[in-house]
This record gives C-alpha cells, sequence and structure tokens, in this order.
C-alpha cells in the first residue's frame, strides 16, 4: 500500500521534481497535496503539471500562524509523511504535535552547522573544505532535529560559489529520494 504524502517547498520546486518523478518511489508514495506559502512559486506549476492537487495560502491572510497552520492540517489529515522541500516557514510546536517524526527536512549543510537561510553561502564564506546536505526530522529547534542522512563534496579554492552550489543541490535531488525510500522501505 503506498504512503501518503504531502510536499510543502516555497520556490523553484527542483526537489519536488525529483521526488514526484522517482520511479522507484512511484510505487511506494502517493503525493495526496503540494503545500506552498508563495503564489508565484515555479513548484506550483510543476505540481498542476503533474496533476497534483495544490494549497497555496499566504500567511499575509490569517490574523495568526497557528489560523494557517490549522488551515493546512484539514488539508493534509491523515498522511503517513510531509516532507519539506525548500520550504520557507518554520513549523511551530502546534503543527508538530499532529505530526511527530514524520516530517523530514532536506537542508544544505552539513547539520548542525549553517542552521538556517543561506547555508550554502555561509559554509562558501566560512572557508569550509567540505560542504554537504543534511536531512532530518523536524523538532521545534530550526534545523535542529535528528538526522537521517548527510553527504559532503570536498571544497577547493578554485571553486566558486556558484559551482558549489550546483554540487549541493545534485547532492539534494540524488539524496533526498533515496532516503525517502530507505524510510519507506524500512517501516513496511
Amino acid at each position: 500500500m503506498k504512503k501518503r504524502v504531502a510536499i510543502f517547498a516555497s520556490g523553484e520546486g527542483s526537489n519536488f521534481e525529483k521526488i514526484a518523478d522517482n520511479k522507484d518511489l512511484k510505487d511506494k508514495i502517493k503525493i495526496e497535496i503540494l503545500v506552498c506559502d508563495n503564489k508565484d512559486a515555479p513548484v506550483i506549476q510543476k505540481a498542476e503539471i503533474r496533476n497534483i492537487p495544490t494549497y497555496v495560502f499566504s500567511s499575509k491572510d490569517f490574523d495568526s500562524k497557528e489560523d494557517y497552520e490549522r488551515e493546512i492540517l484539514k488539508k493534509v489529515h491523515n498522511l503517513d509523511y510531509i516532507f519539506l522541500a525548500g520550504y520557507m516557514r518554520i513549523i511551530s510546536p502546534y503543527f508538530l504535535e499532529n505530526y511527530k517524526n514524520t516530517i523530514i527536512n532536506i537542508h544544505p549543510s552539513l547539520l548542525p552547522k549553517y542552521k538556517g537561510k543561506n547555508a550554502i553561502e555561509k559554509a562558501y564564506n566560512a572557508n569550509e573544505k567540505e560542504i554537504g546536505v543534511s536531512i532530518h526530522y523536524v523538532n521545534e529547534e530550526v534545523d535542529g532535529g535528528d538526522i537521517i542522512a548527510q553527504k559532503s563534496i570536498e571544497v577547493s579554492q578554485s571553486d566558486t560559489l556558484e559551482y558549489v552550489t550546483e554540487k549541493i543541490h545534485k547532492i539534494e535531488h540524488e539524496l533526498y529520494p533515496y532516503v525517502i525510500l530507505k524510510l519507506i522501505k524500512e517501516e513496511l
């Protein structure tokens, strides 16, 4: 039986695509909905092309974070997993109560280093010799949940930020579907 999942994204949607189009995952998951907080995000069109329902919201349309998260919870009830793929909002404890240990995030750093935004740039500017990607469970702390998997690249002095960013995205696109598949297989 396929696992019912949601993907939350805010932007381009490259990780969304890699999950949605992964041939090994097609037999294992059903993406029930894309949740997006940016009405202009290219990921919305990518979901529509794949006939995946979308829920697009603006936090400005709600009185509080709890109000819009309550609305999201109505859309994602009874799912097995939520995968964050470039979702640029912090998930509150209120939301986490409903999905303990089933919300997974991908972050472009070797956590616990460089939590939050602009992680690749921060690591690059700190002259890190190794930069990578972490996949972790979401908890109350930003990028602070238990790490599921990490993968890294070595960075040389001649590497540009653009080159490193491209390499990190390539790792993300390979690692996230692999980890999702592994999690689901272990659970079956």
